[in-house]
């Protein structure tokens, strides 16, 4: 998503792109309105938006660029140590929140076929993972990243799990070789907006270390204050990083129904799926999941799915939110599906159909979504996917399904 077809998403009447990070991560540090935004006939009065300390222009941190880091040597630090990482299913979470001096990474809420993120906080900074009013965004604009919240810059980071095979370091652009704690490791400083055609921003950072025998973790950071997290502060992530008992994801529905050819890609517990959840990890949101069709590699992997431009094309979101954020008049009860005229985007055409279920009480929302431009489902497909889910009660944990039970009828 370039910015021109940003500005259009957040100043018109039309609702914008899904929530991927195609919406979240954009050009120009702008703020991206949330997918729950509202039509204009569905009477949204005022305007749910999610900032991300990184709204930036996501490019393909891997084969096709330029100057990759040079292949990690076996001999260059020995083999990963320590306690045996299981061999977990995908949709399982394998670790848990620590600490790294001034860091705290949070409990992993995406899974995937290929990974687990967590968000990382940071004692010296805002974390920037909450939804704020339009008013906010027009207020801060793309200054959000420089402007300081209680004397602190803003920061949002995350921390990338990778099972065995997924992460290839060899394909960071510009990445140098380093050992901490006896593991092998890559950093990068990487572009404004991420642009490879700017020059480097020291606030954006990549850290990576092998945590396990060919298999990765990364931190990625995009702060307001260009010394801070320094690699030095990232790389004390390391030694903190220890498996825990396998714990399936969890999701607070069950899917009926999904199209021929479409297969779940990832999910969010207590948030939406991806980065977008990430995003939004204070948000309040219930869960997520997102479905794809065309084929999307398990190896070879520089960053999540959705912080590579182009990997999710035809595909679709599920999203369980309270009403509150919905930013429409509920309707207890109903499922009712929106067409909006295709407005043309640089990339191709931006979706033009969504649909929504309402509980019986009017308090959770149901959103079915196509993921981006090159969707292929029509709105009748769209609406037979969100008439088969079943909601769970969003506020008993005991009575939400194993996302790789969930996902598939």
């Amino acid at each position: 998503m370039r910015l021109h077809d940003l500005v259009d998403a957040v100043t018109g009447d039309e609702p914008p792109m899904s929530r991927t990070i195609d919406d979240i991560v954009t050009a120009g540090r702008r703020a991206e309105r949330r997918r729950r935004a509202g039509f204009a006939s569905a009477g949204a009065a005022g305007l749910v938006v999610a900032v991300v300390a990184g709204a930036f222009v996501v490019p393909t941190l891997g084969a096709g660029q330029s100057s990759p880091a040079a292949p990690v040597v076996a001999g260059a630090a020995s083999k990963p140590a320590g306690a045996e990482w299981p061999d977990a299913a995908p949709f399982t979470f394998t670790f848990t929140g620590y600490d790294a001096g001034t860091l705290h990474v949070q409990d992993p809420i995406v899974a995937s076929t290929a990974y687990q993120i967590a968000s990382v906080y940071s004692d010296g900074h805002t974390s920037n993972d909450k939804p704020m009013t339009r008013q906010e965004v027009e207020e801060q604009g793309d200054e959000f990243l420089r402007n300081k919240e209680n004397g602190k810059p803003a920061l949002w980071a995350y921390l990338t799990v990778y099972r065995p095979g997924a992460f290839d370091p060899t394909k960071i652009k510009d990445g140098t070789n380093v050992t901490v704690a006896g593991r092998r490791a890559v950093q990068a400083t990487l572009p404004v907006g991420l642009d490879p055609q700017r020059p480097v921003d020291g606030g954006n950072k990549l850290f990576a270390w092998e945590y396990a025998d060919n298999a990765w973790a990364a931190v990625t950071s995009y702060s307001g204050d260009k010394a801070t997290p320094s690699f030095e502060e990232l790389g004390g992530l390391v030694e903190g990083l220890k498996p825990s008992r396998p714990t399936p994801a969890l999701v607070p529905f069950t899917v009926g129904y999904l199209p021929d050819g479409y297969v779940p890609l990832q999910i969010g517990t207590h948030t939406t799926a991806g980065l977008g959840g990430i995003a939004t990890a204070r948000a309040g949101d219930y869960g997520g999941a997102t479905y794809t069709k065309s084929s999307v590699p398990t190896t070879g992997l520089t960053a999540p799915y959705d912080a590579t431009e182009g990997a999710i094309t035809d595909g679709f979101h599920i999203s369980v939110i309270p009403s509150s954020s919905a930013d429409q008049t509920p309707k207890p009860g109903v499922t009712e599906c929106y067409d909006v005229a295709d407005r043309p985007g640089r990339d191709g055409p931006l979706p033009g159909s969504w649909c929504q279920f309402w509980s019986a009480d009017g308090t959770v929302v149901l959103e079915v979504s196509p993921a981006r431009h090159g969707n292929q489902l029509p709105r009748a497909e769209l609406e037979k996917i969100a008439k088969g889910i079943t909601v769970a009660d969003v506020e008993d944990e005991s009575t939400w399904t194993p996302a790789a039970t969930a996902l598939r009828p």
